[in-house]
């Protein structure tokens, strides 16, 4: 039996409403499916255009096999490359972000231009076609400040989304902002399971203290959209849109992103231990501080906050089929000044925290999976709509892609 067709066995015997086979947890084959047929063909969060201020900023990323620079050129186009040198394969840049005028491989001193054009190679001849040898191009879009890329040749539509990331996100100015902190944390656990556990708030009042001062564990506002109507959701939209900010709950019409704005719970304004504010200064042109958070998913790999005072990006990385690495961003207004306008602790200790605690709670999960002991459970109708919907979409979307047939929407 090929990989493929084992991968669609697994689905075809899920039971509906309840969680995955254990195969799709822990096995190796299963997760090379997962990385082949949905990581490697998928639009990915990188990061925040506003990452790259100027021409010659790049970020390098690993996807898997695949490792990633994207580079602001000299017009300000925000592009991305295969991080291989078309030499003789070196990598061009190291991991994390730099900063230089060319890409110059540290090998034989190819150069590139930013563009990925080859500008110098040095004794390769008079045949020799430097047209032929620009690095190898990765789709790339930036929607909302927000910049993404996709591995495959044909990358899936991304229009709607796009669209969509402009008007929810435009008033928090994200491209106009910086980066005031970042963390990567490694979870040993399947990414699935961490996109399950963001999913829902069931866990939050036994597992998150200091973020329950603040998120409200609302299942409606974790959930799939069947809560929209709630009262307290209800009464937030009408001042948020009073205020100018758009936030109606939207989602795909195949579920695989979400924009909806929520309250916080009582009097928070932001993520802090107390609830108060975590930066003086508002961002982009949000007018008022009670503007309580903008959620936006996209699958596979992000889930995001956007407040008045603070957007936070949220993005992980499968590393094996039980290791996951987390990122977390944080960006206030380009003006704002640490330990004037805020504190970095109050900034970002509350999801410090959290991530912590969620690495613990999906590493439970991902060991008990591993016993033999393990079968599906039945999800909360109540509390995990949310995950259920992202399993849901897992499972159509690779049903979809094995069996070549079209994708369709969500019922």
């Amino acid at each position: 039996m090929s990989l493929q067709s084992e991968m669609l066995s697994h689905l075809m015997r899920r039971k509906p409403g309840h969680s995955l086979p254990r195969a799709l947890y822990t096995d190796a084959d299963m997760f090379r499916v997962d990385m082949e047929t949905i990581w490697y063909r998928d639009w990915l969060l990188v990061g925040a255009e506003c990452e790259l201020p100027r021409p010659g900023a790049t970020m390098t990323l690993d996807v898997g096999e695949y490792s990633v620079i994207v580079v602001r050129g000299g017009d300000g186009a925000v592009r991305a490359f295969h991080n291989v040198c078309r030499h003789r394969g070196s990598r061009l840049c190291k991991a994390g972000k730099g900063m230089s005028p060319k890409l110059v491989c540290p090998y034989h001193q190819w150069t590139y231009e930013l563009d990925g054009r080859l500008l110098w190679a040095r004794d390769m001849g008079a045949e020799f076609d430097a047209g032929a040898h620009g690095l190898k191009p990765v789709h790339c879009r930036v929607a909302g400040g927000v910049v993404f890329i996709c591995l495959a040749d044909v990358p899936p539509a991304i229009d709607a989304m796009a669209e969509a990331a402009e008007t929810y996100a435009r008033p928090h100015g994200l491209a106009d902002l910086k980066l005031a902190h970042e963390t990567t944390i490694v979870e040993d656990g399947n990414w699935k399971l961490v996109m399950e556990n963001n999913r829902e708030c069931y866990h939050c009042s036994g597992s998150h203290p200091a973020l329950c001062v603040s998120f409200d564990d609302n299942p409606n506002i974790a959930g799939d959209g069947s809560g929209v109507g709630d009262p307290a959701i209800e009464s937030h939209l009408r001042k948020c849109e009073a205020a100018g900010l758009p936030g109606r709950f939207r989602i795909a019409p195949d579920e695989q992103w979400r924009f909806v704005r929520v309250p916080l719970l009582g009097r928070a304004v932001s993520y802090t231990m107390d609830g108060g504010p975590s930066c003086e200064k508002l961002v982009g042109e949000v007018p008022i501080r009670d503007a309580g958070s903008l959620l936006f998913f996209h699958y596979p790999n992000s889930w995001n906050h956007f407040l008045s005072d603070v957007v936070m990006l949220f993005s992980m990385m499968p590393i094996g089929p039980t290791e996951t690495a987390v990122t977390t961003k944080w960006f206030v207004h380009k003006d704002a000044r640490e330990g004037v306008d805020y504190d970095l602790d109050r900034l970002t200790t509350v999801w410090i925290q959290t991530n912590a605690e969620d690495r613990s709670v999906v590493e439970g999960n991902q060991r008990g999976i591993a016993s033999p002991a393990y079968e599906p459970g039945p999800y909360s109708t109540v509390q995990e709509s949310g995950v259920r919907q992202f399993v849901d979409w897992y499972a159509r979307t690779m049903t979809a892609r094995l069996t070549g047939r079209a994708m369709v929407a969500a019922e």
